[in-house]
């Protein structure tokens, strides 16, 4: 096969994906803002569970390949030697607090669009163009002082990884041992409720979706492995593709577009037609101004804060998480926090209501 020819298909694979991935979120109804708000307020981990399966079968998926050589993670961004703190923490509070904003995050945004929602789509407009703007533009001189500046350097371990920090302290390779307890761990806790262990409509949507983030490594590393042309090695994210995504609609490069634009075009695709089986596509709106200010508000949050910590709720959560940085669980807390924080200001008037405790009942194992 000709190197152009696998070239162009960086984004179909990314289509394929995105359909897969679109349809199985909206017709399993997945959502990371509700599945928070549902574990906070009604003490409900359904929701939780899955994305937690989601993550643990791309962890699993991922470091299985990494073994047998069929994915290059070494040329991953979310495994730079440089890790930044600063960047994870305030980038995850911004997304998060832009996040109960909108209600939901970007990929919810997307897959919302695809059932009809106009605020979806002025969401991720924004979002994009303040990705665009945090990556590249007046914002990215901002981000250069307080997030790049502050870098830390892990070169000492060769990466950021968790496995490789630890076996870079203990003298000695863990790093399959160190995923096999993030896994085991993980879907202990998962699985320890009877209720979950009796969705199987939830079970199937947490697995697909952790198995479509893993085949964007094996697709991407596939690839770069054998086009002249660079390939990013990448998995799915919904910050700065979305933006990218933008510029591929108005502009003209000649560039083909990559993975990344590919998966956001074919979540949306996917949500339609799972809106569509479902048959609760419907054209949705903006109340008044009052509320498009809050989503365009929280979306320039989501942007800035996506881009400052190098992924959203899927590229840190799933993807960067499958890769065992060091980043994604520091990412996932603050975007939990800064969630807290942007619900406990919308529903209860006061940023001290996310410090109390909550009124809903707590979700027991065995639930």
């Amino acid at each position: 096969m000709e190197t152009a020819d696998l070239t162009g298909l960086v984004p179909v694979l990314g289509i394929c994906a995105g359909v897969v991935l679109g349809f199985a979120a909206r017709t399993g109804h997945f959502c990371t803002l509700s599945a928070l708000e549902r574990f906070w307020y009604a003490g409900d981990s359904t929701g939780l569970r899955t994305w937690g399966l989601a993550a643990a079968s791309a962890l699993v998926a991922v470091q299985l390949m990494a073994m047998f050589g069929l994915v290059d993670l070494s040329e991953s961004f979310y495994l730079s030697e440089r890790f930044s703190p600063s960047g994870a923490i305030l980038g995850g509070i911004l997304f998060g607090i832009g996040m109960a904003f909108v209600g939901t995050c970007g990929f919810g945004a997307l897959v919302r669009l695809g059932g009809g929602s106009l605020r979806a789509l002025v969401v991720l407009v924004v979002l994009g163009l303040s990705a665009l703007a945090a990556q590249r533009g007046l914002v990215a001189q901002l981000r250069i002082h307080i997030v790049d500046n502050l870098a830390l350097d892990l070169s000492f371990a060769g990466d950021q990884s968790i496995g490789s920090l630890v076996s870079a302290l203990a003298g000695m390779d863990l790093r399959m041992a160190v995923a096999g307890a993030m896994a085991l761990a993980l879907l202990a806790w998962i699985f320890s409720s009877r209720t979950y262990r009796r969705n199987s409509g939830a079970i199937v949507t947490g697995v697909v979706i952790g198995l479509v983030i893993a085949f964007g490594f094996f697709a991407t590393s596939f690839l770069a492995e054998r086009s002249f042309d660079p390939v990013q090695i990448e998995a799915g994210s919904f910050v700065v593709p979305v933006g990218d995504t933008l510029l591929q609609i108005v502009t003209f490069t000649g560039t083909i577009p990559d993975y990344g634009v590919g998966l956001v075009l074919g979540t949306f695709l996917g949500a339609v037609l799972g809106a569509w089986r479902r048959r609760d596509m419907r054209w949705e709106a903006c109340d008044d101004a009052r509320e498009l200010g809050r989503h365009l508000f929280g979306a320039t949050l989501m942007g800035v804060g996506g881009v400052f910590a190098m992924g959203c709720t899927i590229g840190q959560g799933v993807s960067a998480f499958s890769t065992m940085a060091v980043s994604a669980p520091i990412v996932l807390v603050s975007i939990a926090f800064g969630a807290r924080l942007g619900l406990a200001w919308l529903f209860e008037g006061s940023l001290r209501a996310a410090f109390q405790r909550n009124q809903g009942s707590a979700p027991t194992a065995a639930e």
